[in-house]
């Protein structure tokens, strides 16, 4: 396991889409492992290949909840409801954070690092985590949505995906 180099902005790879996977091997599940170690060593709550210069369709999910870690390959979301607008932040974007209107609730259906399918339906902190980290496997960055970005004196206050 290794922590990866994370991408930062203008890197073009976080604006492109993500290829699908199609091969569930041993690589993939050390690729899984390395951004699981490298989110957490950033102390980040999601991370997505692309923000590592890899143009898969692979992310995770950590909100430090009982849902654990969320590995998220080939992740559609197949459901949304209502509507939330709150704090976001990007490790490709260090220092910077905004206000950013998601889905209250999402259905999503995902792959793990073995290709067995999963559902998965969050609401809250968790429904925005997934719904950012799956943007960034079509190459949406959340500054393309962002209401409001913080003030440095703001910064304190929020905490962001």
């Amino acid at each position: 396991m290794a922590i990866r180099e994370i991408v930062q902005y203008p890197a073009e790879v976080l604006e492109q889409e993500c290829e699908r996977v199609t091969v569930f091997d041993k690589k993939l599940a050390n690729l899984v492992k390395d951004m699981y170690d490298t989110m957490v060593a950033a102390d980040g709550v999601g991370l997505a290949a692309p923000q590592i210069g890899i143009a898969k369709q692979i992310a995770i999910v950590d909100i430090d909840d009982e849902n654990g870690t969320i590995e998220l390959i080939n992740p559609v979301i197949m459901e949304r409801k209502g509507e939330q607008v709150g704090p976001e932040g990007c490790l490709s974007f260090p220092g910077l954070f905004g206000d950013v209107k998601r889905a209250e609730y999402v259905k999503v259906r995902t792959q793990n690092r073995r290709g067995k399918i999963r559902i998965i339906e969050a609401k809250g902190f968790l429904a925005r985590a997934l719904q950012h980290e799956i943007d960034h496997l079509h190459g949406v960055l959340f500054t393309s949505q962002v209401l409001r970005y913080y003030e440095e004196d703001e910064l304190e206050q929020s905490e962001g995906v």
